[in-house]
Formats: C-alpha cells, structure tokens, sequence
C-alpha cells in the first residue's frame, strides 16, 4: 500500500526547463521478466523504480531469479532460461499492478508447478476474467474469487496447448499473457484485437531473440522459444510525459524540453491528440534504443480547441485520458471522449473520478457510457478533491491547479509512487 498524503498546488505562471522523466513502466515491467526467462545476463539500465515495477522484480527473485543493482541506474539480472523457474515457497504479491498479475498468470500458467498471485484491495477489484478466460482455452488451471474473474488467483501450470484467439478489448495485457504462455508450448499461438494495442511485448520478445510476428490485427508467436540475455535501456514513459505536456500547453509562456521520450506508435496516440487540439509540440532528435523509437519532446503553451476522440485513437492513449479531460477543460469549445469504456476498469474508474475531480474545480465535464463531454474554457477554482488512490487522477488534477484561480488541495498523492516517484519534486523545479 502507498502512504498516505495531501498536497496543496497553487497558480503558476509559466513553466520552463528540462525534464527527465522516469523510465517507461510498460516496458521496465517486460525487461524484468523477459530477462528472467532468457539465459544468461541481462543489463537493464533506465528501469523506472516506482512500486509496481518492484513488485514484478520480487516476484521474480522469488522464483530463484538473482539480481545485482549496480549504481542507481542498472540491473544485472541473471536468467534462468524458460524453463528455470522455481516453485515459488509464499503467494506472489503483485501490489497495485495490473500489468505484473495478468503477465504473470500467461507465464505462471505453462510452468510445472503451483503459484498463487494476490495484490492489494484495488488490484483485488480488476477484472482478471479476461486472461483466465483464453488461457483456460490453452489447457491452464486457474482458480479466483468471484466465479474465476478476480484475484487472489490460483494457478497450477502446465499441459497448454496453443491457440487462436479473437480478444474482446484491445488490450495489450490480455495479448501478451496469451503470447507469454504460447512463447512455452509446441506449435503457433495467435491474438487477434478488435484494434491494434501497445506492442513493447512482441518488440521486446523478438530483441531478446523469439519469433513473434506482428501483423495487422494481432500477433502470432511459435513456440517453444529459447531467450538470450541482452542489454535494455528503458526510454523514459510517454504517459508520465503526458502530464508534463499537457501542463506545457496550458500554462501561459511555458516552453519545456522532455529528454529520451519512448514515441512507441502504439502509445504516442497522447502526442497525436494534442496536436489535432491544436498543442505544440516537436520531436527532436528522433532514434532507435533497444528496439524502442524514442525522442525529445519541445512542448510550448498553445491555445486549444476541442475535439472528437474514438476509434483507434483511443487504445493509443488509454491511460493518458484523466490529463486529455484536463487539457479538454482549457480548450475552445467541446471536446468528446468516446470507445473508452476501459477507463471504468482501471485502478479506479477514471470515467467517474475525473468527472468529480474537475466538476468540483469548476469544469464543465460529465460521464458518457464509454467515455466523456467536456466544455472547455470554463475558468477552475480552488477546492478539495481527491485522488481515489490512483496516480493518474492525482496528477491530473495537479496538472489542472496550475491554471486554477484558488488553492486545489489533493488528498491522497502518496500513489503517485506507483509510477512516477519524483513528479512532485520535478513539478517544483520547473516552477523556478
């Protein structure tokens, strides 16, 4: 559980500086675990140290996974090959991170032995139905609360066969715990997703040397494959970035440079729908790392105007919505947020929570089925809100009392550990 803290923000008048942001936490999660499934050593450098990483980290040393930290900045993860793993002696705790228990259970699901996986009181809430589901298909013995759908979930690996499966939701966790556990079985496993999500696993896989395809409308891997240990250096987050973005444009005479931003076209979907608002804001400097494309971002205040958002645009952008509602609160005219029913499942419903949080700030704002309306333009004030737990929402909101005319006091910002450790000493710096 993270600690529990209120922070006040006040009105600021222009930002400006250099920011590094925190290292991709989509992609930190992956180069723990796939560098634990390959042989031989793997240097992981730029790994983002926010809780939910760690918990996918211990996880693993649990399983008889040795790590080395050296300086702040590097993992030396020795591997234990696919089939490696030990039978874990305690329930793994996953904490708050989706990402770690739906992962976890395609990897957990194809190993010979018994695990258990659990998290905390709003990772016990999430739907886990939606990996049990196909890989129960595959052959897995999965047993969790609530008719198999939450955790805790118990798990008894092994006997999978692979599959061909059409997924609901664009989803990229759903994706790669299928692909996780067709990675270890004879034959060819194949996801198809009603629209293309985030594709750092099939990346990631073929770097550390397994034959996974992408194509349009999913990803196929052949299995069983052999992972070899590489060097990663991790990008730095785009949704993290996100809040610095959106603060960038709103806030009047900003102009502020974001280093070694991972521009994943899967995940840019945040630079795309800022720029049809009307934002400013250039890739420099643009490159390849560990298979990653990756770039500066120069972000300058720009007036905004409302838009249309749905389609494919919308699995590109899901967790950067709470500060998209933000920037939709600054802009001219109305901005539609629609295809984005997934909100309501994440660490809370971020539908609901945003519509609260700024409603009490003023904001003309409310909830539609699968996503929101926002009148932009409407000036913020000071008031009291809250978090919900989830960092998202309590940087948001941050993001949005930079431009209120009172004080904002927001309860509950010890979560924002989870994902972005140093945004609130960073937030300050750029103040001047």
């Amino acid at each position: 559980m993270h600690k529990y803290e209120t922070r006040t923000i006040i009105q600021t008048n222009s930002l400006r500086g250099e920011i590094v942001v925190p290292g991709d936490k989509s992609i930190s999660h992956r180069a723990i675990m796939f560098a634990s499934l390959a042989e031989g050593e793997s240097r992981v450098r730029g790994l983002l140290r926010g809780e939910d990483c760690l918990s996918t980290l211990k996880a693993f040393q649990a399983m008889g996974v040795a790590v080395e930290e050296k300086g702040d900045d590097e993992l030396i993860i020795q591997g234990r090959g696919i089939g490696g793993l030990l039978e874990p002696e305690d329930v793994l705790d996953c904490g708050n991170s989706g990402t770690t228990m739906r992962l976890m259970s395609g990897i957990l699901a194809a190993q010979p032995f018994y695990s258990v996986l659990t998290g905390d009181q709003y990772l016990r809430k999430r739907p886990m139905g939606r990996v049990i589901g196909p890989l129960t298909e595959m052959g897995a013995k999965i047993l969790g609360r609530d008719g198999n759908k939450k955790a805790p979930l118990t798990i008894e690996g092994g006997g999978l066969q692979p599959i061909e499966y059409r997924s609901p939701v664009a989803s990229a966790q759903v994706k790669s715990a299928i692909l996780l556990a067709g990675m270890q079985v004879e034959g060819t496993t194949t996801v198809y997703e009603p629209h293309l999500s985030r594709d750092h696993s099939e990346r990631m896989l073929r770097y550390f040397g397994a034959k996974v395809k992408s194509f349009d409308g999913g990803a196929r891997v052949t299995g069983p494959v052999a992972l070899h240990g590489r060097e990663v250096i991790v990008p730095g987050d785009i949704s993290s970035a996100a809040f610095f973005l959106v603060a960038g444009l709103i806030v009047p005479g900003s102009e502020l440079l974001l280093k070694n931003v991972g521009i994943n076209p899967t995940r840019s979907g945040i630079i795309d729908i800022l720029q049809q608002m009307g934002g400013s804001i250039k890739p420099l400097n643009q490159r390849e790392v560990s298979g990653e494309p990756v770039a500066d971002l120069l972000v300058k205040s720009s007036p905004l105007k409302g838009i249309e958002i749905s389609g494919e645009l919308v699995p590109r952008a899901i967790d950067e919505f709470p500060v998209v509602s933000v920037a939709a609160a600054f802009a001219e005219g109305e901005t539609i947020i629609r295809d984005a029913k997934e909100l309501r499942v994440k660490e809370t419903d971020r539908i609901a929570a945003m519509c609260d949080t700024l409603g009490k700030l003023g904001a003309q704002i409310e909830p539609l089925e699968d996503g929101m309306r926002v009148i932009g333009g409407k000036p913020l004030t000071g008031g009291i809100v809250n978090s919900f737990g989830d960092h998202r929402i309590a940087m948001s909101i941050a993001v949005a009392a930079l431009c209120a005319s009172g004080e904002v006091l927001i309860e509950d910002t010890g979560c924002t550990a989870t994902s972005f450790p140093n945004f609130w000493e960073l937030l300050n710096a750029i103040r001047g």
